[in-house]
């Protein structure tokens, strides 16, 4: 059975401009004690894909589509009974530590929250679960850290409240949106060891959200390429990297820098930008922007298999030989 499975997923925001569809049928599954990485660059869906599995959209969003959290259908969930679930057997790492902190609530408190509201605990025995937690995230000084507001803690420390306050009621499915950014690279290797060593000891699943493809290629098991509110290529994530055989996936990983290229090189780009998704382009959404376009890329593309559990949404995958005369 899969920790988290997601079928057909689409959400359209109501808007002045009328109806705003920005994930557009998307599908994976996440299985037990494994990262999957969810990428593309900024306005493809990541974000709205995982607030949606929270069930933490506006009230001027629609879903449609199917999420089961261990085989359970949680997306027509009233919203006590979706509550219930968020912070116990779903949690999620926001973006951003300092806004998604309460500043007037000290980090012990705030981790303490969720083992009183899942767990039943006291207050007394939540403060001290809060501060064990704390402990087990590597904070130094929990204790004295756990009297502390956010706005006293450094960006890294405040991330680890967050990671905290996500892992305090082992939840089995953990979804890390951007859990580093703005933090330096040191501080970055060490938030993501720690996700991954609390994956170990938990058997959390993670659904990781990302845009830096060296992050997929270190910690990610599985990828999941997103463009435009559509998956593009989907697949395990030494595989899809290597040998990647979506267009898009392609333009991607040119983009990124390398430290083996000859001094001097310009990084590659992918030419254009994102269609407007309030009316988006008929068939493939990447055509516009593809040097390998045809006349079948006006019709939408499948999702195809081209090896074994991988899948690329391109009408010419694979795309071996066009890469080769490229």
């Amino acid at each position: 059975m899969q920790a988290l499975e997601v079928r057909d997923l689409a959400v359209t925001f109501a808007t002045e401009r009328g109806p705003l569809r920005v994930l557009d049928g998307i599908s994976f599954a996440l299985p037990p004690g494994r990262t999957v990485a969810l990428v593309g660059e900024s306005g493809c869906g990541k974000s709205v894909a995982s607030l949606a599995i929270m069930g933490l959209l506006p009230p001027n969003a629609a879903v449609e589509g199917a999420i089961r959290l261990e085989g359970r259908e949680i997306a027509e969930l009233p919203p006590e009974e979706r509550r219930k679930l968020r912070g116990a057997d779903l949690a999620m790492i926001f973006q951003e530590p300092m806004t998604s902190l309460n500043p007037v609530f000290t980090a012990g408190d705030q981790v303490a929250e969720a083992l009183r509201l899942h767990q039943g605990l006291d207050r007394a025995r939540a403060q001290a679960a809060a501060v064990a937690m704390l402990e087990a995230v590597r904070i130094p000084e929990a204790a004295r850290r756990a009297r502390q507001y956010p706005h006293q803690l450094s960006g890294g420390m405040r991330q680890r409240v967050m990671i905290a306050m996500a892992l305090a009621c082992r939840p089995r499915v953990l979804i890390a949106d951007e859990p580093t950014t703005a933090l330096d690279v040191t501080v970055q290797a060490q938030i993501l060891a720690l996700l991954d060593d609390m994956r170990g000891e938990t058997g959390a699943a993670v659904l990781l959200i990302t845009h830096d493809l060296g992050v997929v290629a270190d910690h990610a098991d599985e990828v999941v390429v997103m463009y435009a509110g559509r998956v593009a290529e989907t697949g395990p994530a030494a595989r899809v990297l290597a040998t990647p055989q979506h267009p898009y996936t392609v333009g991607l990983l040119g983009a990124a820098p390398r430290l083996d290229g000859p001094r001097g090189t310009r990084l590659a780009t992918v030419e254009g930008t994102v269609p407007d998704l309030a009316d988006p382009p008929a068939g493939c959404r990447f055509k516009t922007r593809c040097p390998f376009r045809v006349a079948v890329c006006d019709t939408a593309p499948p999702l195809l298999e081209v090896a074994p559990g991988h899948r690329a949404a391109c009408h010419r995958a694979p795309l071996d030989q066009l890469l080769v005369a490229a």
